[in-house]
Parts: structure tokens; sequence; C-alpha cells
């Protein structure tokens, strides 16, 4: 690059990306993966009979704390933050003026964080 005197791109992985990105990316996957799971419970019962996913479950959750900790945590928030992303969405839908910039930024920090503190209570019940 240098011969051509062009400047050189930065790599992509150099760039932060916003939080609403990560904020609305994260909604997209979350529900993604309840969509596949929904799937994968309906289909594991009818290939393996009733009670197939309770037992399932139940084997996670005899694993000890560390993996049925990390598995609440995990279905809890996908659960969770798909659920309040929505809820996010139609208050936008309902109260336009909600959509700046600033507030926008606001709601994504707000609903990570709330959505992580929420799931970090499912560990204990």
């Amino acid at each position: 690059m240098k011969a051509s005197g062009n400047p050189v791109s930065p790599h992509v992985l150099i760039y932060a990306f916003p939080v609403v990105a990560i904020s609305s990316i994260t909604n997209r996957v979350t529900g993604a993966a309840l969509s596949v799971g929904c799937a994968g419970l309906g289909l594991l019962e009818l290939v393996g009979g009733t009670g197939t996913s309770y037992w399932v479950m139940e084997t996670i959750g005899s694993q000890g704390f560390l993996i049925s900790s990390g598995a609440k945590f995990g279905v809890s928030f996908t659960i969770l933050y798909h659920y309040l992303g929505a809820i996010r969405h139609t208050l936008w839908d309902q109260y336009p003026d909600m959509l700046t910039n600033k507030e926008v930024e606001k709601s994504s920090y707000l609903l990570l964080g709330g959505t992580a503190a929420l799931s970090g209570l499912t560990i204990f019940f």
C-alpha cells in the first residue's frame, strides 16, 4: 500500500460496536435461539415420547451447581432478553419520541444490564 499511496483500511475487529448494535444483534440471536430451542424440545418429545424433555432437563440439573446454573442463566437470559426487547420495541412504537440516540443508547444499557441481573437471580431458584 505504501507504493500506491492508498491508505490501509484498518481491520474490522479494531472497531468498537456501539451498544445499540450489540443490543439489536443480541435480540435477533435470542429470537433465533428460542426458535431452535422450542423446535428442538418439540422434536425431542415427538421422537422420544412423553417426558423425554423433562428427563433431559432433570439430567442437566443434576450435573452440579456450575452446569445447572449456567443452563438456567442461558435459558433465562434468552427468554428475558427477547421478551423485554419486545416490550421496548412496543414502547418505541407507542412513543416515537423515545427514539433519540441518547434514549436508545440508555435503553440498550438498561436492557442488557437488567436482563443479566434478572437472569443472575434465576440461578438461586
